[in-house]
């Protein structure tokens, strides 16, 4: 019997290894500089080692990692390569953008399936299941500078829900194979690989002046000289006064795509456009979200595949109020 126990043990092990090998290689090429962090539930003041990817897979350290897992440690690596002879995991340490990525923790299945389905970004690299209900969804990228990747993880975070704070381009994620110590029992960290292409920013389609309009509060903007704005920022505000009028979302929606004929995907972008602003306009007049949402989804019946359709509904309407709460608390 305690044959069979160190029997299986070893395996889950070796298997535990050969996940972490095939991820952390799938990132990183042979002679790059890699950040690993280890950090207890109750630890403040985490163990970090900046190492080169042979040596982090190496069996003799991940069997250390292994035994630091077991003893209560979660097992991180930092989302990019670190410049050779870095001591630090700082922003000015890192060599280059290699991965961009989303953290949901919230309606993660709802959220993955939106994201899943969206024509607004490629296909993922790779996406880690962290614990029951969330994920980290990564994108291997080749062409992003540091000021477009933190943009284009701010435009991630907005559109599907994912967490705002996880835009840094030190930031650290899940190694798979890995217990996610967080949570008793503990769980498992698992990792699928959708697809192996290389993206580029051309590849993700998500409207940044589209964001910034809408991050904008209409009767702020008012205040404020139209000559300052964009055409999208005039956009948002005359779609909020439109709907405040009782204009019609659908006509408004097909006035605004033809309007935008310049942007990439018109009649995505008009649709977005309209939807946040009548979310707003329904939180603001207290109706309640969950009725919002409904709302959201009846308007579009026709137009987004059922497939999809609630948890886009229900990522505009968290949209929606976290824009409130923001001016609230501005």
């Amino acid at each position: 019997m305690a044959a069979n126990v160190r029997m299986t043990v070893f395996l889950l092990g070796e298997l535990m290894n050969q996940t972490a090998t095939r991820f952390l290689r799938r990132c990183f090429a042979p002679e790059e500089t890699i950040a690993v962090l280890l950090r207890g539930e109750n630890d403040s003041s985490p163990a970090q080692r900046i190492i080169s990817l042979e040596t982090a897979v190496a069996p003799r350290y991940l069997a250390w990692l292994t035994y630091q897992n077991a003893a209560g440690a979660n097992i991180y690596v930092a989302a990019n390569p670190l410049r050779p002879g870095s001591r630090r995991r700082t922003k000015e340490n890192i060599a280059s953008i290699r991965h961009l990525y989303i953290d949901i923790d919230t309606n993660g299945d709802a959220r993955l399936a939106a994201l899943r389905a969206s024509d607004a970004v490629p296909v993922p690299t790779a996406i880690l299941s962290t614990s029951p209900g969330k994920y980290q969804v990564l994108w291997r990228v080749d062409g992003f500078d540091f000021a477009r990747q933190e943009q284009t993880l701010k435009l991630l975070a907005i559109a599907f829900g994912g967490d705002p704070a996880c835009t840094d381009c030190n930031r650290v994620l899940r190694i798979p194979g890995f217990l996610n110590r967080k949570y008793d029992p503990a769980h498992r960290v698992t990792v699928e690989y959708p697809d192996d292409s290389v993206w580029s920013p051309d590849d993700f389609r998500l409207d940044t002046d589209a964001v910034d309009a809408m991050l904008l509060d209409c009767d702020s903007f008012r205040r404020k000289t139209p000559a300052k704005h964009s055409n999208s920022e005039s956009d948002w505000a005359w779609a909020c006064e439109q709907l405040a009028h009782g204009k019609d979302a659908v006509k408004l929606t097909r006035e605004l795509a033809v309007r935008r004929s310049d942007k990439p995907n018109p009649v995505y972008y008009a649709q977005r456009t309209v939807d946040v602003a009548s979310a707003r306009l329904w939180l603001l007049e207290g109706i309640r979200i969950d009725d919002v949402i409904t709302m959201l989804e009846s308007r579009r019946r026709f137009e987004i595949p059922a497939a999809i359709a609630g948890a886009r509904a229900r990522e505009i309407a968290a949209t929606a109020q976290r824009m409130i709460a923001r001016r609230k608390t501005a």
